[in-house]
């Protein structure tokens, strides 16, 4: 199998695999506990939250643990309107986002909060004016992600921060997928809070952790003991958070490296992929993206059914989490794409373990498709032909 989904989730690392199986075995205490053994695993604890500190710029008291990017993001967007409850709430957001930021959103306008869903244009872009004037004297909150999972798109989140820091807005950002990709830091994007998912950058499923700045009030989000500064109560799971930390380090050590590895492997898949199929069209920025990452639109052919005839490599028609709907991408829908070429879109995304030995066997498997598909295009006006 050729795996090109790094966006739908990462393997596991080995060397993450091995930082935290000690502490399914032998160092298994719980790090709330006073004894030895509970010490390790809250040493543990803090040590990992250090190294993703580290990766964000930040400080160790300003990450908090969670079980991935749903729940992070989830917990921002109703802690803060159940802060502001009982007053005139608005939430600025973009037609784009992850639906763990889109559905909190129309949870909350069933209880009354109004929200904004900002544009994008044909390239996933949200046009930071558009924000300006999406502000009200009761906006709460403003939430735009980084990077757009599907087309790769960078949003100007420096910018639409400076707008918000003005209005006195706090503002949010869904850094799940570059997180470990891309260089920054959360006070070069001047945020309020940034969420983060192991999963996409090589650690395993069900670890994440949230940004909170210092300063900002924040509510406890999960009721309980006192874990994770009172603000999500619960034993840590120390294994996974040990994991997160590993990952988190490993990627900032790797990264200028693998930023110009992934790049130069994408744009030859991009430009091979040119070559085999006529009238390809690529959707979102083409600059102002992730490295690893390819949206492109085969016109005329659904993405699945491309896919299926692939076989052998791994690849998606968007997002994950809208897989198997039969309905195009909602990301695509936003820019404006014609249905017709939203269609046959598909997301290749590359990452640590992408070689061009497999770059070129993908592109053997479409070059194959595209050659059996001509030929049953010639079939079939021959077959036309003769019966006429």
């Amino acid at each position: 199998m050729i795996y090109l989904d790094y966006n739908a989730t990462t393997p596991v690392d080995p060397r993450v695999l091995e930082a935290m199986m000690p502490f399914l075995k032998e160092h298994f205490g719980n790090p709330s506990s006073g004894h030895a053994l509970g010490r390790v695993a809250r040493e543990a604890v803090e040590k990992a939250r250090q190294k993703v500190a580290f990766l964000l710029g930040a400080n160790a008291s300003e990450i908090v643990f969670t079980s991935g990017g749903s729940e992070s993001n989830n917990t921002v967007i109703q802690a803060v309107a159940r802060a502001y409850s009982g007053k005139p709430r608005h939430v600025i957001t973009a037609q784009c986002e992850h639906p763990s930021v889109l559905e909190p959103c129309r949870f909350l306008e069933t209880e009354g909060v109004e929200v904004t869903y900002l544009p994008v244009d044909g390239q996933c872009l949200v046009d930071p004016q558009e924000v300006r004037r999406a502000l009200r004297p009761h906006t709460i909150l403003i939430s735009i992600m980084h990077a757009n999972n599907e087309v790769g798109t960078i949003q100007p989140i420096p910018e639409i921060a400076r707008m918000a820091r003005e209005a006195g807005v706090l503002f949010h950002t869904d850094a799940a997928q570059s997180v470990g990709k891309i260089p920054f830091s959360v006070r070069e994007l001047g945020v309020d809070f940034l969420t983060i998912a192991g999963h996409k950058l090589y650690a395993p499923k069900g670890v994440g952790a949230l940004f909170v700045r210092e300063g900002v009030a924040f509510p406890s989000f999960i009721k309980g003991a006192s874990q994770e500064g009172g603000r999500r109560a619960g034993t840590e799971s120390v294994p996974l958070v040990v994991a997160l930390g590993e990952a988190c380090e490993l990627a900032g050590k790797a990264l200028p490296e693998e930023i110009l590895r992934v790049r130069e492997l994408r744009e030859v898949l991009h430009k091979g992929l040119q070559e085999a199929v006529k009238g390809l069209e690529l959707n979102g920025h083409p600059e102002q993206r992730l490295p690893n990452t390819l949206n492109v639109s085969f016109r005329g052919i659904p993405g699945p059914s491309l896919l299926q005839e692939l076989g052998e490599v791994c690849a998606s028609v968007g997002s994950a989490c809208h897989e198997g709907t039969g309905e195009i991408s909602p990301v695509l829908r936003a820019m404006g794409i014609p249905e017709e070429v939203a269609m046959g879109a598909v997301r290749f995304s590359l990452g640590r373990w992408s070689t061009k030995e497999e770059i070129d066997q993908a592109l053997e498997a479409v070059r194959n498709w595209a050659s059996r598909r001509r030929k049953g295009l010639r079939g079939w006006f021959s077959r036309i032909l003769k019966r006429s």
